[in-house]
């Protein structure tokens, strides 16, 4: 019997054509690339989707009766972060910008999917990173809410995108998360609206994302209680591969 992730139209879009677009305006390498999943085993079985492999960011979108089961109580129990400096093992910021939970779930994964590899060298993110690892959180959030180019960028997908751009009064219905394994093979879920950063496991050099224990570690649980509180409905996931030709 087969799970199926399904996007609803009733959420925000988690568009990789509208990821991909944000990324390049960013001064992304056009080697990211970003790719719909569409559906998962029921038992996390991931060997019939057919995408670039490895797979090593996630961006995930779930509406709130899917989220707040699996990790709203971390609110109150999470330490709230106060890390920062090139020792630090994830690049974790707060979001204080409104709407832009999307490109903060995008930021997420680009500074840190392979200590930001495939960013520029020279263009304005590879400064910001540069900038914000040395910042406390407080700090390097702040940074981000003066970045202009990045509302630039932001706007510009926005507009291009098949979603109305909200107004300032509208409340989010859906919750962006960024899932990254990084170079030594952490598993991190990467929430603006959490006190920090999640240090979900390790993977072996050999599992991405999308083996069946990296699905345990990022969307697994999400995916559970989408099925009994919203028959699949209601979450998105977008992945981030590369194609080096």
């Amino acid at each position: 019997m087969m799970g199926t992730v399904r996007t609803s139209n009733s959420i925000p879009k988690n568009n990789p054509e509208v990821l991909s677009r944000i990324s390049r305006n960013l001064g992304v390498s056009t080697a990211l690339t970003f790719h719909d999943i569409f559906d998962l085993n029921i038992n996390y079985d991931t060997t019939q989707v057919s995408l670039p492999r490895p797979i090593n960011a996630l961006v995930f979108l779930c509406v709130s009766p899917i989220f707040d089961p699996v990790r709203s109580h971390l609110k109150s129990t999470l330490p709230t972060y106060t890390g920062h400096g090139p020792s630090e093992p994830i690049i974790w910021m707060k979001q204080t910008i409104g709407h832009a939970c999307g490109l903060m779930a995008l930021l997420h994964c680009i500074l840190n999917l392979d200590d930001g590899k495939y960013i520029t060298s020279g263009s304005q993110l590879d400064e910001l990173r540069r900038k914000i690892i040395e910042l406390p959180p407080t700090e390097r959030a702040q940074t981000l809410y003066d970045s202009q180019f990045l509302e630039d960028a932001h706007m510009d997908a926005a507009v291009q995108g098949n979603s109305s751009v909200p107004s300032a009064l509208e409340n989010p219905s859906g919750h962006f998360i960024a899932f990254v394994k990084d170079a030594r093979g952490k598993v991190w879920e990467l929430n603006g609206g959490l006190p920090g950063p999640l240090e979900r496991g390790d993977l072996g050099p050999d599992d991405d994302l999308l083996s069946h224990e990296g699905v345990r570690l990022t969307v697994g649980e999400f995916i559970d209680v989408a099925k009994t509180v919203d028959g699949g409905w209601g979450i998105s996931i977008v992945g981030l591969g590369v194609d080096e030709a």
